[in-house]
């Protein structure tokens, strides 16, 4: 018998018992029943949550990519792909998924395969620059129930763009619905005198309920006292025809002199209430509120409107007076929390960029959970009147670090560290809500959060919230107003903002050593579990590593998370999904114990929050990967799909 022979058969062997024993992990998984993803948070009230439980503690390590999507805009966009952040959460309804690019492009893809079925470019002009750069978090479905089943636009997809329209699409087609607006489409932008082109845009989807569609606003921050109004408007689902105009400020004094106070973070509905809830932001300019005294209206709250009306039905505040830009930026979560054991209410859950968390009753704004005003720290810069006190739930305790001493400096050379520290003895800083002043306060968390737009994920079943945060800190100077066009002229590349009707401009940085480092302690990015019956923390881990921002420093600086955009996903078998940090990957989290079991490579940024829904039987979990402007990360074009094989 010949050498080569034996090897033949040797290796035939091999082949056979590959063929005929399959290891139990690698059985294709059983089917499961098909799950829908509708809504830019899962469901109406933005839970993040899906029953679809395929995917396992125990065979998430199987997951590989599925399809990818390409929106073709790395070949086609040049340089404005610099400006663009990819912070889409695709949705999953009427058998397509949909797809939005940070220029408002919309795509319809096969569940299955991520082929493209259909597209519509509204085509932005690509030479504004908008405050928010280029960016696109999703868009809305509305199923007409009015309509014939499969008449045209019975179904529809409702998508707000960066230039302030509001377009209604045929959802199997892609066709404009003629009969909305003019041709398929509102001019937002009527009645708004903007200082500026770009000044005013959309990034966050609209929602719609009981046949209205919402749409809220992002505006150009600190630029003067009186920015544009941050009136949120409602139109007629059907035909375009304005239904409200509701703005944050109308309960102020008469004699506050601002604007803004916008709503740019998503926001949720209760259809059988009746009820929109919306996370509004601080009024202009955010640095200095001398002409604005007093508690600036229904700015820095949780409202919730009449959907039909406009009526406000009640406001919570979780800012008094905001000088910190600590505006709500996150979506009100809808949930059933049954805090200290008792039956589960109706309630709405709220993150703050301070890491809070606020719980409260979805028909009064009550707290849930309850709120003391505790002092913060005053001496305000001159004209300035401060609160003497803020709001604090009393669970959970702050989810982010919110003070820091020169000592506790981070550095990890010994001058860069002594750097760090000289810089923090150098600035005011008492805690949270210390005020800003020209010396340069402190602003920790930054205005980036704690919680940013990710908002957190609920699993009620299990009474869980699962969130997000980042540790950084921003240094913010008031200057002079006679001062700030020197100081933009000596720092071009630094923030500076006039204010302009103020006594004084602003300069803004993060607190960084010259390596580029954070100058406070790690780790700077964490993924969190609360036990909302109790409001104790069941866990927290480091998220995300400095690995694609600079190659190999995550072995220098393990655990040391990173900051972060988007938010995370939870399903039913216990699995946490979340990209969100400055680096390429996706990963997978024991919602038990918060051990990492898996994480995917990214073709880019994964500064998004994923989603997941079942399609004939398997479970696909998405993720926009292209990157973000602010954040610097790597940027791309494509939606990835993961899969269990089989």
């Amino acid at each position: 018998m010949t050498a080569p022979f034996v090897r033949r058969l040797w290796l035939c062997a091999l082949v056979a018992l590959a063929c005929c024993s399959r290891s139990p992990s690698t059985a294709p998984p059983p089917a499961a029943p098909d799950q829908a993803w509708a809504f830019y948070g899962s469901d109406e009230g933005g839970q993040r949550f899906s029953p679809a439980a395929q995917i396992t503690p125990a065979n998430v390590v199987a997951l590989k990519p599925a399809w990818r999507f390409s929106t073709g805009d790395m070949a086609t966009r040049g340089k404005e792909i610099q400006h663009a952040s990819f912070e889409n959460t695709p949705i999953m309804a009427a058998g397509r998924v949909y797809v939005c690019s940070p220029f408002n492009e919309v795509f319809a893809l096969d569940p299955a395969t991520g082929q493209r079925l259909w597209s519509y470019d509204p085509k932005i002009d690509p030479t504004v620059h908008y405050p928010n750069k280029d960016s696109c978090r999703g868009v809305a479905y509305w199923r007409d129930a009015a309509a014939a089943i499969g008449a045209p636009c019975a179904e529809r997809i409702f998508m707000n763009t960066a230039d302030r329209r509001l377009i209604a699409l045929d959802a199997a087609t892609g066709r404009t619905c003629g009969a909305f607006g003019q041709g398929g489409t509102v001019d937002m932008s009527i009645g708004v005198t903007l200082y500026r082109k770009g000044e005013m845009q959309t990034t966050s989807p609209p929602v719609v309920a009981r046949g209205v569609v919402v749409v809220g606003s992002s505006i150009d921050d600190n630029q003067r006292v009186k920015e544009v109004s941050g009136a949120v408007r409602a139109f007629d689902a059907r035909t375009g025809v304005p239904k409200w105009s509701w703005d944050p400020l109308a309960s102020a004094p008469k004699d506050v002199v601002a604007g803004a106070a916008n709503v740019w973070a998503p926001m949720s509905t209760d259809e059988a209430r009746g009820l929109v809830y919306l996370p509004t932001t601080s009024p202009s300019p955010d640095f200095w509120g001398g002409l604005r005294k007093g508690d600036d209206g229904d700015a820095d709250s949780v409202v919730a409107l009449n959907i039909e009306t406009g009526a406000r039905v009640w406001a919570f505040k979780t800012v008094h007076h905001d000088v910190w830009d600590y505006d709500n930026p996150a979506q009100p979560t809808l949930g059933m929390v049954a805090w200290g054991g008792g039956a589960p209410r109706a309630a709405v859950l709220q993150p703050t960029k301070q890491g809070l968390l606020f719980t409260l009753d979805r028909d009064t704004g009550q707290p849930v959970i309850p709120v003391v005003e505790r002092p913060v720290p005053q001496g305000a810069a001159p004209g300035e009147v401060l609160s003497p006190t803020q709001p604090f739930p009393t669970a959970p305790r702050p989810l982010a670090p919110t003070t820091i001493r020169p000592q506790d400096a981070f550095g990890l050379l010994p001058w860069e560290k002594a750097e760090c520290r000289r810089r923090i003895e150098a600035a005011r800083h008492e805690g949270l809500f210390t005020p800003p002043s020209t010396q340069g306060t402190i602003l920790y968390p930054f205005t980036g959060g704690g919680v940013n737009w990710g908002g957190l994920a609920f699993d009620a079943g299990r009474q869980m919230v699962f969130v997000n945060t980042s540790s950084a800190m921003h240094l913010v100077t008031l200057i002079p107003a006679a001062k700030v066009a020197a100081a933009r002229r000596a720092e071009p590349d630094v923030e500076i903002s006039p204010q302009t009707g103020a006594p004084f401009g602003m300069r803004r940085e993060v607190m960084r050593s010259k390596l580029g480092l954070p100058c406070n302690p790690l780790p700077w990015g964490q993924l969190h579990a609360v036990d909302m019956r109790t409001g104790g923390i069941l866990w927290e881990v480091p998220l995300g590593t400095t690995e694609d921002l600079a190659p190999g420093s995550q072995w220098l600086l393990k655990g040391s998370g990173a900051p972060n955009f988007g938010g995370p996903m939870a399903t039913a078998s216990g699995l946490v999904f979340i990209g969100a940090a400055m680096d390429n990957y996706l990963r997978a989290f024991d919602g038990a114990n918060g051990r990492e079991l898996w994480r995917g490579r990214l073709p880019g940024g994964g500064q998004a929050t994923p989603m997941t829904y079942v399609w004939k039987g398997r479970q696909y979990v998405l993720i926009a990967a292209g990157g973000h402007a602010m954040a610097g990360t790597k940027r791309g074009d494509q939606v990835v799909a993961f899969a269990l094989p089989g």
